[in-house]
């Protein structure tokens, strides 16, 4: 019966992908856990903890912690606004998508191409600053910068290999993914606080610790509550790749808004946990804030050394799943416009294998394109700015994109029907959802240390301006490339929408 059901459910979800001009040639086998794993992982708190960590408790000391709940509630106003567009058009390619079909084409391609600038980004960074390290530290291997760089390139190559198997062992890597998460940060969390409680740690703190707001940094008050907010900023991030893969979806405009909603939401709650439990143990202020390893330290200090090794090879796989996961929505990306013939050799990108049904160029090329960024970024004076600060810009450009181009059309949205509407909270929430990004960009953006970064998506935006500028624009001016506007396709969608 459930089978049937799974059927009637992927007919329609197809029926909607026709009404909007696509063939379907994607297999729908991603179900409701799945989704919720990939905004859940992708959004990883071990990364965004373990990564940022020592960087907040620099800049503001343990009282940090408390700029997480301000990064959740903007980022939840997000995920709002971007389930009920993942619900309305449900589409591969969720960023150029929506921007093409409610304001241009060439919206779209900008909106698309800093969305696949992120993704690019993001596997390299993670790879480089974060995985390989920490896989390496597990084994009690203290590397060169050589060897890490080595390491990396395997494991992103790795990635490649995954998805070229299939979206359902992605899928699979990514589901246990969310227990290593789990595992790794909460439970761990859970036992050093449990340690703390029965030991007490030898500065003798108590819960007043966290808020002390001593921190390296030199500055205004403001300034450094700022900079310590990027904990948060740069952690949820990423939960709306979930509508990257909407079209492998079964009852797709049901299951991916619950999945974008429920990832970031468990992932707010579970970090506010960590970091309360993560900072509250801190043995010495001092000492954790010169680490550079701080999280392994502070777990060093409670628990046994296998314990700690555990601790750092399950965040070291959380990486790696999260940057599987983040492979197969940029190549999900590519291939979305490139059947709009939106890029260079969108022939090729377009391609999807018979016998996985994954778009395999699409999938080399992307971690191709990955791989050299992340060499780039090695290269680099500060290459942790430099990478995990264009991870950051990047999507907060794309929900700024995004709102502006929701608040323009979202009355013509309503008119489909879809499992998620937030009726009369939609334009409250946009309003607060682009002041909340405008922040958040300010933020990552004027911050001198960031400069780097600012380049990096700078360089990035001018190679998009000349492709559009020398062909594209042409391309999409004699509609050879593009897509038509969501009120040309208004009727066909609904029409299929009925046609079971």
């Amino acid at each position: 019966m459930s089978q049937e059901n799974d059927v009637s459910k992927n007919l329609r979800d197809n029926n909607v992908v026709s009404g909007y001009g696509y063939k379907h040639d994607l297999k729908r086998s991603l179900k409701s856990f799945s989704l919720f794993a990939i905004a859940f992982s992708i959004v990883s708190i071990s990364t965004g903890v373990f990564l940022n960590f020592g960087w907040g408790l620099n800049a503001f000391g343990p009282a940090m912690i408390w700029t997480w709940p301000i990064a959740a509630v903007g980022q939840i106003v997000m995920a709002l606004i971007i389930a009920e567009l993942a619900s309305k058009i449900p589409l591969a390619g969720y960023a150029y998508q929506w921007g093409s079909r409610l304001v241009h084409s060439t919206y779209g391609w900008f909106t698309g191409f800093l969305a696949l600038l992120y993704m690019t980004i993001t596997g390299g960074a993670i790879i480089l600053t974060g995985c390989a390290p920490l896989l390496l530290n597990s084994f009690g291997v203290s590397p060169s910068k050589q060897l890490v760089l080595s390491v990396a390139i395997i494991l992103i190559l790795s990635t490649i290999v995954i998805n070229l198997i299939s979206v359902q062992l992605a899928a699979k890597v990514n589901n246990g993914a969310v227990f290593a998460e789990i595992a790794g940060t909460v439970v761990f969390a859970v036992v050093i606080l449990f340690a703390w409680g029965l030991r007490g740690s030898k500065s003798g703190q108590s819960f007043s610790f966290l808020t002390d707001n001593h921190g390296t940094l030199t500055g205004a008050g403001w300034y450094k509550f700022a900079i310590a907010g990027l904990i948060g900023i740069y952690t949820m991030v990423g939960f709306e790749l979930s509508a990257d893969l909407t079209e492998e979806a079964v009852d797709s405009q049901k299951a991916v808004p619950k999945g974008i909603i429920l990832g970031l939401c468990t992932a707010a709650i579970l970090g506010m946990f960590s970091l309360i439990a993560f900072t509250v143990a801190i043995p010495d202020l001092a000492t954790i804030q010169k680490s550079g390893l701080p999280l392994v330290d502070i777990a060093s200090y409670w628990l046994p050394n296998i314990a700690v090794h555990i601790l750092t090879l399950l965040v070291a796989f959380s990486m790696f799943a999260l940057v599987v996961v983040n492979q197969a929505a940029q190549a999900r990306l590519l291939y979305s416009m490139a059947r709009d013939n939106m890029l260079p050799f969108s022939d090729s990108f377009k391609k999807v294998n018979e016998r996985t049904k994954t778009p395999l160029h699409s999938l080399v090329i992307g971690g191709i394109a990955s791989l050299g960024l992340m060499i780039y970024g090695y290269f680099q004076s500060n290459t942790f700015a430099t990478l995990i600060g264009s991870t950051a810009i990047a999507p907060y450009l794309v929900y700024l994109l995004i709102v502006l181009s929701y608040m323009n059309k979202r009355k013509k949205l309503a008119s489909v029907s879809g499992g998620f509407n937030l009726g009369k909270w939609g334009f409250p929430l946009m309003i607060i959802g682009l002041v909340w990004v405008i922040t958040a960009l300010l933020v990552l953006t004027l911050p001198a240390i960031f400069h780097g970064a600012d380049r990096v998506v700078f360089g990035g935006l001018l190679i998009a301006f000349l492709w559009w500028i020398l062909v594209l624009r042409g391309r999409i001016h004699r509609k050879e490339a593009g897509v038509a506007l969501f009120e040309n396709t208004l009727d066909a969608v609904k029409s299929n929408l009925t046609n079971k």
